[in-house]
């Protein structure tokens, strides 16, 4: 069995795949502090039913590569991937600086040129909120990086003296009556329509319609505020990524 591995800024994504099915899905937090050992333990625990064969990683945070590798080696016996640009892939990273690419966001590209039609615009809700633009030639261009929600609802909190920490929760009306739903308009309310003026401002720039993706913990909730509805909703996209880069990388030379 496949495990994909993807390391965000707040969470780590476990997804273990048969074949092209997804069988089980994992959530563990990105903690810097846990050593080798206790992420042994954690995967011992998590997969202790299933026989792991193969494992990619796709990883934005560098203190925990070495780490997530080489517990995986230690416990599993096998070799990991780590998802990079320099990696056999199907999609052309047409940036001025293909380094800088996030593995999520190339991912994320990867699932949508594999699974939809291009041009394409992945929409990711992390800990940023991220675009991935696919173009009709299939080629990754770029994107965009805004803040995400939560991080937008701890900023407020943080450099401001009277704004309180809330919760992620329905914005009932754009007009907020009080400080929470203000608060909730502003974030919820105002990314959905950062999303619907980018979103027409880059196929403005494409010269043609895209199909939208939506990925990400919060993609249900901003799609009920957006003029335009996102095309889909895949809450595994950046997993599926994984999985086809694995397959072409490793599959693909057996």
């Amino acid at each position: 069995m496949l495990l994909t591995i993807d390391i965000g800024n707040t969470n780590i994504t476990l997804g273990l795949y048969d074949d092209d099915a997804l069988v089980e899905e994992f959530r563990l937090a990105s903690d810097k502090d846990l050593s080798l050992q206790e992420y042994e333990v954690l995967l011992k625990s998590l997969f202790k039913d299933f026989k792991i064969t193969g494992c990619i990683i796709g990883s934005v945070v560098e203190e925990l590569n070495e780490k997530l590798k080489k517990s995986i080696e230690n416990v599993f016996g096998i070799k990991a991937i780590l998802l990079t640009n320099e990696i056999k892939n199907c999609i052309k990273i047409k940036t001025d600086f293909p380094e800088e690419v996030g593995a999520d966001r190339i991912a994320n590209a990867t699932g949508a040129y594999i699974l939809y039609e291009k041009p394409a615009i992945v929409v990711d809700f992390g800990t940023a909120t991220t675009f991935d633009i696919v173009n009709p030639d299939g080629e990754f261009i770029g994107g965009i990086i805004s803040p995400g929600i939560n991080l937008q609802m701890k900023v407020l909190n943080k450099f401001t003296s009277k704004l309180p920490r809330i919760d992620v929760a329905i914005s009932s009306n754009a007009i907020g009556h009080n400080t929470t739903d203000a608060i909730l308009s502003g974030v919820i309310r105002g990314t959905a329509c950062m999303i619907d003026g980018l979103v027409q401002q880059c196929e403005k720039e494409l010269g043609q319609k895209a199909v939208i993706i939506a990925t990400g913990g919060y993609s249900g909730l901003i799609a009920n505020y957006l003029k335009r509805p996102f095309d889909y909703i895949n809450p595994t996209l950046t997993l599926e990524g994984l999985r086809h880069l694995y397959n072409l990388n490793v599959v693909s030379k057996l």
